[in-house]
């Protein structure tokens, strides 16, 4: 059996390799792209020039069923300490469920306001582009690996960070919709390890979390069109 086992090494190496070549010429594109067009994807947003040379992007996008004003609302309310994220709030709200109706004090959200990301404060977005009803940016930059937030313009910088943008740019669509598309941009460093990190765990998650907020944001907008909005 030892006689066997470097054989059986090299097999298991081809086959990780394998796999991930395989993810990353047939899965990871779409990955990258999830629901967006071609001109989407490759389109310039506002806030990209925040982090003008990334080491990663991503553009997913989907279709509302209310124009971009009502949109808005939903989108300038997010923060965990405000009315959540609509994705996971197992995951990402501290198990508080995020909001089913818009809440007017929440209606106010400022460029430059920080708003929460983790339940205990210590790290946040800062609300980077603050353009009513089409543009939302935020920016997160967090030292590695404690995750908490800090300031992008104080030098020198953490050696080892994680920093980037998360960007709602809403379009009118016919029939009263709206074109949602979330663009992404972000660089780490050291960047070998980010590189790493942000390819094997940073994309998929940022995939699986943006599908379910899409979803429920669907969810939440179509029941206040339709006058059935749940209060939690």
């Amino acid at each position: 059996m030892k006689g066997n086992e470097p054989l059986g090494k090299r097999l298991t190496a081809l086959l990780a390799a394998g796999a991930l070549g395989g993810y990353g010429k047939a899965v990871r594109p779409r990955v990258l792209r999830w629901g967006a067009t071609g001109e989407e994807a490759s389109r310039t947003f506002p806030g990209d020039e925040l982090v003008p040379y990334p080491d990663g992007q991503t553009t997913m996008a989907t279709t509302l069923p209310a124009p971009p004003e009502e949109v808005w609302a939903w989108l300038q309310q997010m923060g965990c300490d405000r009315g959540g994220w609509y994705s996971w709030d197992r995951l990402d709200n501290g198990g508080r469920p995020s909001a089913w109706n818009i809440v007017p004090e929440w209606q106010d959200v400022k460029e430059g306001q920080h708003l929460d990301s983790l339940p205990n404060g210590r790290a946040w977005f800062t609300a980077a582009l603050v353009d009513p009803p089409r543009s939302l940016v935020l920016r997160a930059d967090l030292r590695l690996p404690s995750c908490e937030s800090f300031d992008p313009q104080h030098w020198p910088l953490p050696p080892a960070y994680s920093g980037g943008i998360w960007g709602f740019h809403l379009e009118p669509a016919p029939g009263g919709k709206t074109r949602l598309i979330v663009r992404t941009r972000g660089r780490g460093r050291p960047r070998p390890l980010m590189w790493a990190v942000d390819r094997l765990i940073g994309e998929p998650v940022h995939f699986f979390m943006q599908n379910h907020q899409f979803r429920n944001l669907r969810e939440r907008v179509a029941g206040a069109a339709e006058g059935t909005g749940e209060d939690e």
